[in-house]
């Protein structure tokens, strides 16, 4: 019987659909699953007459795999990855490749690495984005671990992964230990933006503009054509244009709590560690957060008064300036997403290269958009470049958007319509070209009660001071100052 290429472990939608995309590229792929009668039924059903080895246990799958192995875990991320790591480790022989392709917390990968790489094994934390279609047709692939394993695993990647312009592929190697996994990290970070800003952009248009479901399928049909066009806002206009059995639109009769699984929660604490502004990804965290307490909210909803929505403006001149600053703030989210990668790679030693980070995300992947060819560009022409928003093409963007941006996020706030991403996203880069903050008088603050002390632009940096606010105070400071 002849050896599979790759095993993998785990047929759920994402598991099957890997399997599928991998033995059409001509691999012979090995599976198994803790419940059995998954594998006896997909080698029956979708898997019929390929391919495919099946496996009852975990002796025979490892036994199934050509050398050096390549088993690849699709389950569910925590204990379950690390029960199956040691169940597998004593099958093994020095030099094969355990593959984690779930949504494990880079910290855990970090630790996996480690402790697979003192086995004499190898270790590889993929992020894998693009859903059930992606895994079928192609995802984007985002390897990360022990850098020898690469070379072993590349073909396989790269032959099942979506594909840009000139057949280029979206995966290629991240860096050691957990990058691949912070890398699909900040890529679900960026998603949880993307998606707030589109629920935002939906909600002026629903609210303030009265329109129907159908009217903003139209305007999301033609935005796909411009410089939005992306999956998010092509899927988000299929679904304004659903219809119920009953030939209304579904969207209003979902209920309004948004789930959540945590990596856009892991995004905002790895930036609250690095010390980095990722004020969008967050707000979009803590809106799923708000949207979830719907008792409280309809509670609150009968005492809490706002202001009457009235809108008297030209409604066609309006949604351009929506769409502007949509664009904008969604440039706000990469550029901080980008940020925060920068300084993860200081603070790990990982060397990422942007420019194929974006490229990876070009295809197959749920924040995939055509404006990620420009990001490359971007970091192709200046590796170094500090932020996004910096690099001449995304700076002219800006300045196109920035009237419209502004009249959108006064419009709905006036109007009492709440929009967290859009307007922490001008806040931002508010912030960000602000030469001068109000920081002095919060350091005075901190010196007053906490003797925290504080630098002087009189002074060089570096330079601490320490003054006695009321006279009643000593002359001792505080050593936990941090700038």
């Amino acid at each position: 019987m002849s050896k599979a290429d790759i095993g993998l472990v785990g047929l759920a939608v994402m598991g099957e659909n890997l399997v599928l995309n991998m033995e059409s590229n001509g691999f012979t792929v090995a599976v198994f699953n803790r419940s059995t009668d998954k594998v006896e039924k997909f080698v029956e059903g979708r898997g019929k007459g390929k391919n495919i080895i099946g496996t009852y246990n975990v002796e025979e799958f490892v036994s199934s795999l050509k050398t050096p192995r390549k088993v690849m875990l699709m389950v569910k991320a925590g204990p379950v990855v690390d029960a199956f790591i040691e169940q597998v480790i004593p099958l093994l022989d020095k030099g094969d490749i355990i593959i984690d392709g779930g949504n494990s917390h880079f910290p855990d990968t970090n630790r996996r690495t480690e402790y697979v790489e003192s086995k004499g094994l190898r270790y590889i934390g993929t992020g894998v984005s693009g859903g059930e279609e992606g895994a079928l047709k192609g995802p984007s692939i985002m390897p990360g671990g022990s850098p020898s394993a690469w070379p072993e695993v590349k073909p396989i990647f790269q032959a099942i992964s979506a594909k840009v312009e000139g057949g280029v592929p979206c995966c290629e190697w991240v860096g050691e230990k957990g990058a691949g996994h912070f890398v699909k990290m900040i890529h679900n970070g960026i998603e949880y933006g993307d998606m707030q800003l589109i629920c935002e952009a939906y909600q002026i248009m629903k609210v303030l503009l009265g329109m129907s479901a159908d009217e903003m399928h139209e305007v999301f049909k033609e935005w796909n054509e411009t410089e939005l066009d992306s999956y998010l806002i092509e899927i988000t206009r299929d679904i304004l244009a659903f219809k119920d059995t009953d030939g209304s639109p579904l969207v209003e009769k979902i209920l309004d709590t948004a789930g959540q699984k945590g990596t856009g929660k892991w995004t905002g604490v790895a930036a609250l560690d690095l010390g980095i502004p990722l004020t969008l990804i967050g707000e979009s965290v803590f809106a799923r957060c708000l949207s979830a307490i719907k008792d409280e909210r309809v509670a609150a909803s009968k005492i809490l008064t706002g202001t009457d929505v009235s809108f008297k403006g030209d409604k066609a001149v309006f949604i351009k300036q929506l769409k502007y600053a949509l664009y904008a703030s969604k440039l706000v989210s990469y550029a901080q997403g980008f940020t925060l990668m920068q300084a993860a790679a200081k603070e790990y030693s990982w060397d990422l290269n942007y420019g194929e980070i974006a490229l990876m995300w070009r295809g197959g992947c749920i924040i995939r958009s055509v404006f990620l060819g420009k990001i490359k560009e971007a970091f192709d022409t200046n590796p170094d470049l500090s932020n996004l928003l910096l690099d001449p093409y995304f700076k002219g963007i800006i300045d196109n958007a920035q009237d419209g941006w502004r009249q959108v996020v006064a419009t709905a706030s006036l109007n009492g319509i709440p929009i967290p991403t859009l307007s922490t996203a001008l806040s931002y880069y508010d912030g960000l070209r602000s030469e001068r903050l109000p920081a002095n008088l919060l350091q005075a603050q901190r010196d007053y009660f906490g003797a925290h002390m504080y630098e002087r632009i009189d002074k060089p940096r570096g330079e601490f001071f320490h003054t006695n606010w009321t006279g009643r105070g000593g002359d001792t400071a505080s050593s936990t100052y941090v700038v």
